[in-house]
């Protein structure tokens, strides 16, 4: 094992040195939150790609394949389909409002009364994604160093809150971009052949296997229902996905960077059944579907291409790990630490406190990521409710805005308010991998936006023209404090 240890160490050891020549780039807020805006098509649709691909869509889209064949691809296959709608219907006018977070795009719209409630329950969102990547860390380092969970938790979070804290999204930004190719040379140039050969061909497979294996629907149309619900539409809101679009250097590399990289999800996707199917054949009896990736690895690939394939897995991990941690942080800071004590931005201080003040959020919140992630067991349970929270709380308000002129401030927050309620207490009723919270949740939310955005004024015209001026990019960028209301 000591050539897989190398590459590992060595692939660690990079990300660090990343980390200190981002922190040498971000000087200003743009450049640490939002990488100055000017990603070009390669690098963004690399970065977007490594991202949305994490442990999930990894070692979970792996077990899926094991579980259920074919259809297995389902889960990572929509959260390609949410990006390429993001991308061809949305990017381009959520890159021309030059914002920072989500809540300051709905308080642009709505004319800013709606950004403190939608802000806590987008970081409640973040902060559980990142949670849920960072738990990942434990199964890849076990398998690397039969280490101890919390230890594991530690070592990989620690790493992923240094380079993020030094460089911010510059950092993140160039770490993605080796995440992205070590994890196309891993998984899809050696694993994905590599496994399909060990199982003795598709034919093989095909004979080995129920016929159930190879049916594309066999996971449920209701199951597929439900992810679409989840992981599409929370790919058109959630805040780790919109800062991402915010790097772009224009409107037009947002949509065909991204609809590039909604197309290497869907390859991605199908890419994590098959592996997973052809484990099934090698190893019909795992005592669990997500072990299927770690024992294919372990078991199956020579020494030097599994340190590799294994560091793809790390990669997938630190990606979204390090994307959904600058979201929290910058949520944490921008949309609610800043409201709560009446910041008005920087016009009053300089770019290198606000930078300062950002690099002591992402380092406040990785303290309590890792802690958090340390005191959790259920990965499933958590990222659940995430999406949960999310789809059913700020979808409707989010798209109602971007849609819908009729779409008022009040019918937002009851919206969020009604939405976000309304899951947590079918949560607690059904349980919370149900899917009936989402189900109602969401068409509570969306009944209570209609019914108090009609019973209630029209968005002042000012708001509604200042709103039209920012989706053409003719507006100036915003600083952090909200737009008031007209009385």
């Amino acid at each position: 094992m000591a050539v897989d240890y190398t590459v590992i160490v060595v692939y660690l050891v990079g990300m660090l040195a990343m980390g200190w020549w981002g922190m040498r780039r971000a000087k200003s807020k743009s450049e640490f939150l939002v990488a100055g805006r000017r990603l070009g098509p390669a690098m963004y649709s690399g970065t977007m790609a490594a991202i949305v691909l994490g442990g999930a869509s990894t070692i979970g889209g792996v077990g899926l394949g094991y579980q259920y064949g074919l259809s297995g691809a389902w889960m990572v296959f929509t959260i390609g389909l949410g990006l390429l709608a993001l991308s061809v219907f949305f990017s381009a006018r959520i890159a021309r409002l030059k914002v920072y977070t989500v809540s300051e795009m709905l308080d642009l719209r709505y004319g800013g009364r709606a950004g403190v409630i939608s802000g806590v329950v987008m970081w409640a969102y973040t902060l559980m994604l990142a949670v849920t990547s960072t738990i990942a860390y434990a199964t890849i380092f076990d398998v690397l160093f039969d280490m101890n969970r919390t230890l594991a938790i530690v070592l990989g979070g620690s790493i992923v809150v240094a380079y993020s804290t030094l460089g911010g999204m510059w950092s993140i930004t160039l770490t993605d971009m080796v995440q992205f190719v070590v994890k196309t040379v891993g998984v899809l140039l050696l694993l994905l052949p590599i496994a399909v050969v060990k199982a003795g061909g598709f034919s093989e497979m095909k004979a080995k296997l129920p016929t159930e294996y190879f049916d594309p629907l066999g996971i449920g149309g209701e199951t597929i229902f439900t992810y679409v619900l989840i992981y599409t539409f929370g790919m058109l809101i959630g805040q780790d996905i919109w800062q991402r679009v915010f790097t772009a250097r224009s409107d037009t590399t947002a949509k065909w960077g991204g609809t590039v990289a909604g197309t290497y999800c869907l390859v991605y996707a199908l890419a994590g059944a098959v592996i997973g199917t052809a484990a099934k054949v090698l190893y019909p009896k795992l005592p669990s579907a997500d072990t299927a990736f770690a024992t294919i690895v372990k078991d199956e690939l020579p020494v030097g291409v599994r340190g590799l394939v294994l560091a793809a897995a790390l990669a997938a991990v630190m990606s979204t790990s390090s994307g959904a941690l600058i979201a929290c942080a910058t949520v944490a800071n921008n949309d609610i630490w800043s409201r709560l004590r009446g910041a008005t931005t920087s016009k009053n201080g300089d770019d290198h406190d606000e930078v300062k003040g950002n690099r002591a959020f992402i380092l406040i919140m990785g303290v309590a990521v890792i802690c958090t992630a340390i005191a959790l067991n259920n990965v499933v349970e958590a990222l659940t409710v995430a999406y949960n929270l999310l789809v059913g709380g700020l979808l409707v308000p989010i798209l109602g805005g971007l849609l819908w002129k009729r779409g008022t401030a009040p019918g937002a927050l009851a919206s969020v308010a009604v939405g976000g309620l309304a899951v947590i207490g079918l949560m607690a009723t059904y349980g919370i991998l149900a899917n009936e919270p989402v189900y109602y949740g969401l068409l509570s939310s969306l009944a209570a936006y209609v019914v108090v955005s009609l019973a209630t004024k029209p968005t002042e015209a000012a708001v509604l023209a200042a709103w039209r001026e920012r989706l053409a990019g003719r507006g100036a960028e915003p600083l952090s404090e909200p737009v008031p209301a007209h009385q």
